[in-house]
């Protein structure tokens, strides 16, 4: 009798343990994401001594935050709570309101981007990015996350964090396909980084996962068509700023 006690407690036990892996399913994330300003000017600008002139116009950096909500099925990733605006930010952000809902049973996304006095209604398979996982480790928000490098278009190097105590594969923006959710985020083109703020997963309302219906509906081909005619409109710096789209 006392061998089949100590057997169960040590199942008991097990289970305990188990259960405070913490593995979740459903989640909602804040992110805080920071746009080097100057650098990205810099690197906008075709002529470095315009630039050099100019710079003290701009703030070193800018926040903004954004909202991922989301479970293993589905996930919508939109702007979150506002901060006051730099008064030096005459520059206005780019695709700083994309709304992107996904869903990753069926290899779907619905993206919203609004642009300058447009808004496209994007519908495409979910986007390709060819990843490869290190073994470096970062803590973000209390997760363990792991780093991975992702490729975009071949050309887009993405840096990503992810935590597989989170089950969810998605991330910010359109980023997604890593065993586990990812919490950091850096993309060198675009002088920008996400990183998670504040993680729930317990009680996380699902209600709102639902897609944007506002916008001129295109499929990928037709948006990143539409923008590169008015990329050429705009010039060198028009076609460095489609990266923010491409995501």
């Amino acid at each position: 009798m006392k061998t089949v006690i100590i057997a169960v407690s040590l199942l008991l036990s097990s289970t305990s343990l188990l259960a405070q892996a913490n593995f979740f399913s459903s989640i909602k994330v804040e992110y805080e994401k920071t746009t080097s300003v100057r650098q990205l000017m810099k690197d906008l600008q075709e002529n470095d001594s315009w630039y050099e002139q100019n710079k003290d116009r701009y703030p070193v950096s800018v926040l903004s935050y954004y909202e991922f909500t989301g479970d293993t099925a589905r996930s919508i990733y939109k702007p979150g709570k506002e901060i006051p605006a730099d008064p030096r930010l005459w520059w206005r952000p780019v695709a700083d309101k994309n709304v992107v809902y996904n869903e990753y049973a069926s290899g779907r996304t619905i993206s919203q981007k609004p642009v300058f006095e447009e808004t496209f209604l994007m519908e495409d398979s979910l986007l390709k990015i060819k990843w490869k996982i290190t073994t470096d480790l970062r803590n973000i928000a209390g997760y363990e996350c792991r780093k991975a490098i992702g490729l975009i278009n071949d050309s887009i190097t993405v840096f990503a964090f992810y935590s597989d105590e989170l089950l969810i594969n998605g991330g910010p923006e359109g980023l997604h396909g890593l065993p586990g959710m990812i919490l950091g985020l850096g993309i060198p083109r675009l002088h920008c980084t996400w990183f998670a703020t504040k993680v729930e997963v317990n009680g996380v309302n699902l209600i709102p996962v639902t897609p944007p219906a506002k916008g001129r509906k295109v499929s990928r081909t037709e948006m990143m068509s539409r923008l590169g005619k008015l990329a050429d409109e705009w010039g060198t710096y028009g076609s460095k700023l489609l990266v923010n789209f491409v995501i």
